[in-house]
């Protein structure tokens, strides 16, 4: 099968790691894979082994020039379907370019982001099957509108073995500047509004008192660097919270954490939750979304109300007292990667959609 993928991110993290294990996933079985992303974007360096790369411009929602690039690539391709992997322009200008060659298309809905009514009516209607990636942008989708036959879940995948091994040492942490024997709590999400990292500054004071060796650190990257800096400062937490950018060691440094929180007023699923998960942290997050899909209260980590800084403070402080209950929260969830969200799972749930269409 020759599969046409379209990706319009920049950066190899959440979603665009997601089209990469898909398209490892399906060279290994013997298909085809076509890949339409922004020129010089790190996934195409990454995923050249496996697809033939079609560097374009891509321009965002307003790039209607998008649609006549990718009409022009699918008939020169002639896949056997093509699959929409982002929003950012590929999802309505994809859509357009597959329905004008008289394609099968197919998009994966990442976020849960609410959308007007008479908007879903109209751009899923390109789309012959929309593959949502948990249970929780499933219903989303179904209520705005989206017709149920035309939806699939296939939940996202996390490459377990790259983040079960263990912490490597101390030298982690010194990486980051932290005292062995600190507690480590890291924030692993693009520095945005909706991922709620100021409810986590706003409960910290207590959990610094409760906890003087405690240490916090912010991994990502956006537009919110500089208004959260300031709100760090001003609570005066700037020894205690830092901001340690985007990181592409991220497979070393989440075994050597204690526990991972994760805020988010909305969220589609999570794949930094993934990956806490396999190395064996537990978790603190919203019940927001797709996230109780990835963290099961009392299973591996402990939910709690999205945007509600005194029951997130809560939450962690139990935690932070109780490192048996850590530990069992941190297997909880190994178990959990390992038995609901394989590679392969997600690899063979998009093939069944393909054969929906192609046949």
């Amino acid at each position: 099968m020759r599969i046409l993928h379209v990706e319009g991110g920049r950066h190899l993290y959440g979603g665009a790691f997601q089209v990469l294990h898909l398209l490892r996933g399906l060279h290994a079985r013997g298909h085809r894979n076509l890949l339409a992303c922004p020129r010089g974007c790190a996934l195409a360096e990454a995923a050249a082994p496996v697809a033939e790369v079609h560097g374009m411009p891509m321009h965002g929602d307003a790039d209607l020039l998008m649609a006549w690039r990718l009409r022009r690539l699918i008939r020169q391709a002639r896949p056997d379907v093509v699959h929409l992997h982002s929003r950012i322009g590929a999802d309505v200008m994809g859509g357009i370019a597959a329905r004008l060659a008289g394609v099968p298309v197919i998009h994966t809905r990442r976020v849960d982001n609410p959308e007007p009514r008479w908007l879903v009516a109209l751009k899923y209607r390109l789309h012959d099957r929309v593959v949502a990636i948990s249970e929780g942008i499933g219903r989303v989708l179904v209520d705005e509108g989206l017709p149920s036959d035309k939806l699939r879940v296939v939940r996202s995948a996390v490459d377990f073995e790259r983040y079960a091994g263990g912490c490597a040492g101390p030298e982690i942490r010194a990486r980051l500047g932290v005292p062995a024997d600190a507690l480590l709590i890291g924030v692993i999400a693009q520095l945005i509004p909706r991922k709620g990292h100021r409810l986590l500054i706003e409960a910290a004071p207590d959990l610094v008192a409760l906890c003087p060796s405690l240490e916090i650190r912010f991994f990502g990257q956006g537009p919110l660097a500089e208004a959260l800096q300031r709100q760090i400062d001003a609570a005066g937490l700037s020894d205690y919270i830092r901001l340690a950018g985007f990181r592409d060691d991220l497979a070393e440094i989440l075994p050597c954490l204690d526990l991972v929180v994760h805020p988010a007023l909305m969220e589609g699923l999570g794949v930094s939750l993934l990956q806490a998960a396999s190395a064996g942290v537990p978790i603190v997050a919203s019940r927001a979304g797709g996230i109780p899909e990835a963290v099961r209260d009392g299973e591996n980590g402990l939910l709690v109300p999205p945007g509600d800084a005194g029951a997130l403070r809560e939450a962690i402080a139990d935690l932070l007292e109780d490192s048996a209950r850590r530990r069992a929260l941190g297997l909880g969830g190994q178990a959990l990667m390992a038995r609901e969200f394989s590679i392969d799972a997600m690899v063979e749930g998009n093939l069944a959609v393909y054969g929906e269409l192609v046949g």
